[in-house]
């Protein structure tokens, strides 16, 4: 694995239970709609494109669904998220990588980085190497994806929510932070399953603001043709969205 950090991988699986438990990740995310949004919005840009690099693809679950429609690759950089996806979706092409530095040697038609895969880079010196990347493996007229947090969560307390595992039904506290100055927004969970068990995590993440990410992609060698919700529309109404953008 190349990285400009080879800690990352253990910080990331320490503070997110989802990253200790794929199968829990993949439970939980199994009504995600980040692959058909990605799909309809290449569809809307570039309905011939036939290769896809999906940078950040985790347990491989979007990668499973955009397979259908194109050639694709994956890459990730956390070892157990790679091991799980090649144990449960043997016939994908995922390889382990840190999508600040990796170099596969060829390009693609479209770039996807979906979920929060650029949010859990903070740094802007790592936020510029992660686009060199996007340049790396694009071709004049390659259509990038890129669904990341454009504003912070922010809630007045903590918020409930059930969860159901492997363990029975989780009971799940959840609050948030905001810190301004280094744009983190921080997520506090406390889960309760039925077993008895308790586990608390931590995740953090990067916010960029649509015309940061502009100005990122512009630099990279990207011109910003669409910068949507979550859902796909144009209009920005919730802490996620969708940019799209084509290589020059």
């Amino acid at each position: 694995m190349s990285g400009l950090d080879s800690a990352q991988p253990r910080r990331l699986e320490a503070s997110n239970l989802f990253y200790r438990d794929p199968a829990l990740y993949d439970r939980v995310q199994s009504d995600s709609d980040s692959a058909s949004t990605c799909r309809a919005l290449v569809d809307r840009h570039y309905s011939d494109a036939r290769t896809l690099l999906d940078l950040g693809c985790g347990t491989g679950r979007d990668l499973e669904l955009l397979t259908q429609y194109f050639d694709c690759i994956g890459v990730e950089l956390q070892p157990g998220l790679v091991d799980y996806a090649r144990a449960t979706r043997p016939g994908l092409d995922i390889r382990l990588g840190d999508m600040r530095s990796v170099r596969l040697g060829h390009t693609a038609d479209v770039l996807a980085c979906l979920g929060n895969s650029l949010a859990y880079v903070h740094d802007n010196q790592d936020i510029q190497a992660v686009f060199r990347t996007f340049a790396a493996h694009a071709h004049p007229g390659t259509l990038l994806v890129l669904c990341c947090p454009v504003a912070p969560i922010e809630r007045d307390g903590p918020h409930e929510a059930q969860v159901e595992t492997d363990e029975g039904t989780a009971h799940v506290t959840i609050s948030y932070q905001w810190d301004l100055r280094i744009q983190i927004n921080t997520m506090h969970r406390h889960w309760v399953f039925d077993s008895g068990g308790e586990v608390w995590d931590v995740v953090r993440r990067r916010v960029l603001g649509p015309r940061e990410l502009e100005l990122y992609a512009t630099l990279a060698g990207f011109d910003v043709i669409e910068i949507a919700d979550e859902t796909g529309a144009a209009a920005l109404t919730g802490p996620g969205a969708y940019a799209v953008a084509r290589f020059r």
